[in-house]
C-alpha cells in the first residue's frame, strides 16, 4: 500500500527524521493558508498522486509570492499530471502539499529495502540523488552502495560510518537518520522507504526533501492507523475490484488478457506471450480456493477491459476444480457486451471434462489448446 508524500513526511517527523515542514490542501485558499503558516517565500507546491516523476511533469512549483502560489495550486488541482509512472492517461491531482523552500547543497539517494538477498533489510545509498535511481545504476554502477542492516533494532556505528563516507557527509548527521529510517520501517511493516532527493544543506544538516513509503499489505491487520491512510483515488480500478473478490490482479499495457491459477504459471504465462511477440494486459492469478462468484469477477474485469483484444486461460487444475472455472465464465460471459472477443483455453486437470462439457452445453465458443505454448500460439494468432 501506498501513500502520500505529505502522509509519509509526518511518519518520518514522529521517528525523528528531518523534513522540511508543511501542510496538505485540497483546495487553492487552503494551500494560500497552508503557505501563510509557515516560514517563506519560498514555498514549494507539490502535486501529491502516486507516482515518480512528478517534478519533470510541471508537479512541482518553486513560488516566491502569494500570488505565484495562488496561481500554481489553481494550475495543479484538478489537472491530470502525467508521468513516466502514470501512463498516458495521468493521475488527477485532487491533493497538494505545501512546503516551507530549503536551500540546497547537495542532493542524494538513500531508500532502504528488503534485500532478498541477504534476508534482511538494506539501505540503498547513492550520491547522484534526484534523478532516476534505475539510470544512475545502469549507467554508473560504482554510485551504487548497498549496506545490509546487520541488527534490526539498531544501526552499528561501522555501517552508519560506511554510509557517510560513501555519500560524503558527516557521520553524526547521517547516523541518527539511519536509525530513525530503520525503527520506522520496523514499527511501520514497510516495504519500502525512499528519500529522492535526501539534501545536504550548505551547513552540513541532512534533511528528506521528497519522501516515498510503501506498507506491507499484508501487514495491514495490525496496523489499523495507517490502513486509514490509504487513499483509493489513487489505485487502478480494477485492481481494487480484484481485490474485494481475494483475487491477485496487477494492470499492464498490453492486449491479452490473462486468467490463471498460481503466481508462478501466471509470469510463465505472460512470458511465453511475449515470447510469441504480444504483450499480456494483465496479471491475474485466481489462487487455489477459488468460487464461481471469484472467477466470474476474474472473468469481468478481463472482458470490460477495453485493451483487451484476446482472453487466454490457462488453468492447470489441482486444488482448483476446471468446472469452478467454467461455470465463472458461462456467468460472466452472460453479462458481457464483447460477445465476440476471442476466448483460448487450456483447461487441464480436475474434473477438466467436466468443464469443457459446461462450456460446450452454454454454447460459448471457446477455442482449445492442450499446452501453454499452444494456448499462447492461439491467443497471439487472435489478435
Amino acid at each position: 500500500m501506498n501513500i502520500h508524500e505529505y502522509q509519509a513526511k509526518e511518519l518520518f517527523r514522529r521517528f525523528g527524521v528531518p523534513t522540511p515542514r508543511g501542510r496538505a490542501a485540497s483546495t487553492v485558499e487552503e494551500a494560500v493558508s497552508a503557505a501563510e503558516a509557515l516560514d517563506g517565500p519560498p514555498w514549494v507546491v507539490k502535486a501529491q498522486i502516486h507516482a515518480g516523476g512528478r517534478g519533470k511533469a510541471g508537479g512541482v512549483r518553486l513560488c516566491r509570492s502569494v500570488e505565484e502560489l495562488r496561481q500554481a495550486a489553481g494550475g495543479l488541482l484538478g489537472r491530470r499530471l502525467v508521468t513516466r509512472q502514470t501512463g498516458a492517461e495521468g493521475r488527477l491531482v485532487r491533493r497538494l502539499y505545501v512546503e516551507e523552500g530549503v536551500e540546497i547543497g547537495r542532493e542524494l539517494y538513500l531508500s532502504l529495502l528488503i534485500d532478498r538477498a541477504c534476508g534482511r533489510p538494506a539501505f540503498v545509498v547513492s550520491p547522484a540523488g534526484g534523478m532516476e535511481i534505475e539510470q544512475v545504476a545502469a549507467e554508473r554502477p560504482e554510485a551504487i552502495g548497498r549496506y545490509p542492516v546487520e541488527e534490526i533494532d539498531r544501526i552499528d556505528g561501522p555501517s552508519a560510518a560506511a554510509v557517510a563516507r560513501f555519500l560524503a557527509v558527516e557521520e553524526g548527521e547521517m547516523r541518527p537518520l539511519l536509525q530513525g529510517l530503520l525503527e520506522l520501517f520496523v514499527r511501520c511493516d514497510a516495504s519500502l522507504i525512499e528519500l529522492n532527493p535526501l539534501v545536504v544543506r550548505p551547513d552540513g544538516r541532512l534533511v528528506a526533501l521528497d519522501a516515498k513509503m510503501a506498507i506491507d499489505d499484508n501487514a495491514l491487520f495490525r496496523q489499523q492507523e495507517l490502513a486509514g491512510l490509504r487513499d483509493p483515488d489513487e489505485e487502478d480500478a480494477r485492481e481494487r475490484e480484484a481485490a474485494a473478490f481475494g483475487l491477485n490482479y496487477v494492470a499492464l499495457d498490453g492486449d491479452i488478457g490473462c486468467m490463471v491459477n498460481g503466481a508462478g504459471l501466471a509470469m510463465a504465462t505472460m512470458d511465453v506471450i511475449q515470447l510469441k511477440g504480444a504483450r499480456p494486459a494483465n496479471f491475474l492469478d485466481v489462487g487455489g480456493g477459488v468460487t464461481v462468484e471469484r472467477a466470474a469477477a476474474g472473468f469481468r474485469l478481463l472482458f470490460s477491459d477495453s485493451q483487451v483484444r484476446a482472453v487466454l486461460v490457462n488453468i492447470f487444475g489441482g486444488i482448483v476444480r476446471c468446472d469452478i472455472i467454467a461455470n465463472g465464465l458461462v456467468a460472466a460471459r452472460a453479462r458481457q457486451v464483447r460477445k465476440d472477443l476471442p476466448v483460448l483455453m487450456r483447461l487441464v486437470g480436475t474434473h477438466e471434462e467436466e468443464g469443457r462439457a459446461i462450456i460446450r452445453d452454454a454454447g460459448i465458443d471457446v477455442r482449445w489448446a492442450q499446452t501453454l505454448d499452444e494456448a499462447a500460439g492461439l491467443a497471439v494468432a487472435a489478435l
